[in-house]
């Protein structure tokens, strides 16, 4: 459908949610107007976020929908009391941006990137997370430890990059026996060297035939994360990401200051304000937030350009569907710092199904010209995929 001739006069009508998904959780947003004009969102990693959606709906409709920072700002204030700052409500609220976001951008004509301020680039690197040496459903539901030898993860690497992809990523938080007790989040010098001879023996077989980071999923402390790095010293890690808890900023500064391996951080940093002070104090030497889950394309525009101030490139965390990796690909296109966008659903073979055209290429996205976010979404495999309970929403009139 053409685009109203003025899209000031159009108002939102409805918003209806979603929920599909295997390995994550995908909450598709669709945002109704009375110019019969319709965009889709997602918000990921975020349980019961449909609640917090149903609530911000009475403050969206009547609303016009390309005023997107203002009514954002508006839903923040509204969640605010609710928990709206950090966590599930955010999460929800990015949902909604993305589908404003993909609204907006059919109404006036253009595509999402333009919104944040146009393309640096005609496509965007994309790195496949490949989880261990069997991939996610085998490894982390009590496969045997065959799975976290040293050589499963250098096989599962060649793997990946027989299926064209140039940048990869493995789990180091491997439940293996040389980890005394996880509560404490202390290794010993033998769980150490085990997860060196994963990074050292990974590295050894890909060479230079792509770029390989590593993921801890926030399980050590400062002191362990330096005496990892120094073993990890001598070999070539893309990053190491998420290596301490998320919750004492002081602690992932110190982190990253120690360490002599490049450091990644920032899935669980809410809105710019919470990326500031690890931004600012340069705790991270790459910053990886996630758009469908920290704020939306707009507010990771916004850490972004402050990364960018701080000369720090920007990679971001990606577990979402075609939908939600679609609008992260818009924001790596509009980013300058961008370095490379998460692919997390190797072991999902209907992903690309979710959109009417396959949207990854051998490791890259090309970012589209269409308007919004240049997808569509098939109700069909929606319907197929749809969590128990769930109702699927109305078909664009």
């Amino acid at each position: 459908m053409a685009a109203p001739s003025d899209p000031r006069d159009v108002s939102i009508t409805d918003v209806q949610t979603t929920k599909i998904g295997t390995t994550f959780e995908w909450t598709l947003v669709r945002i109704y107007t009375d110019a019969g004009v319709a965009g889709t969102g997602e918000a990921v990693l975020g349980p019961a976020a449909d609640a917090y959606i149903d609530f911000a709906k009475e403050h969206l409709v009547g609303k016009n929908p390309v005023d997107i920072d203002a009514r954002l700002t508006e839903l923040y204030e509204r969640t605010s009391y609710l928990g709206g700052m950090n966590g599930v409500g955010v999460t929800a609220l990015s949902g909604i941006d993305i589908a404003l976001h993909d609204l907006a951008g059919k109404l006036l004509g253009v595509p999402a990137h333009q919104l944040l301020g146009g393309k640096h680039r005609e496509e965007v690197r994309v790195y496949c997370d490949v989880h261990a040496g069997e991939h996610l459903h085998d490894a982390m539901e009590g496969g045997d430890e065959s799975a976290y030898r040293p050589e499963a993860y250098a096989d599962a690497a060649e793997t990946v990059l027989d299926e064209g992809w140039d940048a990869v990523k493995f789990d180091l938080d491997s439940p293996d026996r040389h980890v005394q007790d996880p509560r404490n989040k202390h290794l010993n010098g033998r769980a150490i060297e085990y997860r060196a001879e994963i990074v050292e023996t990974v590295t050894d077989r890909v060479g230079d035939r792509a770029d390989v980071a590593f993921d801890c999923h926030w399980s050590w402390t400062a002191d362990t994360v330096r005496r990892l790095a120094d073993q990890l010293d001598p070999t070539d890690v893309w990053w190491l990401e998420d290596t301490v808890p998320p919750e004492n900023d002081d602690v992932q500064i110190k982190a990253a200051d120690e360490s002599t391996v490049t450091v990644a951080a920032g899935e669980n940093v809410y809105r710019v304000e919470g990326a500031r002070r690890l931004i600012e104090d340069q705790g991270v030497d790459v910053f990886h937030p996630d758009v469908p889950k920290n704020g939306g394309m707009h507010e990771v525009k916004k850490m972004a350009d402050m990364a960018k101030a701080y000369h720090i490139p920007l990679a971001l965390h990606n577990v979402a569907s075609p939908v939600g990796t679609m609008a992260s690909a818009h924001v790596g296109a509009a980013a300058s710092n961008f370095l490379a966008l998460e692919y997390h659903a190797r072991d999902v073979d209907w992903w690309d199904d979710v959109v009417e055209a396959d949207i990854l290429h051998e490791g890259r996205i090309d970012v589209p010209d269409d308007p919004g976010l240049g997808v569509t979404v098939d109700r069909d495999t929606v319907a197929e995929h749809m969590l128990d309970g769930e109702t699927l929403f109305d078909p664009v009139p």
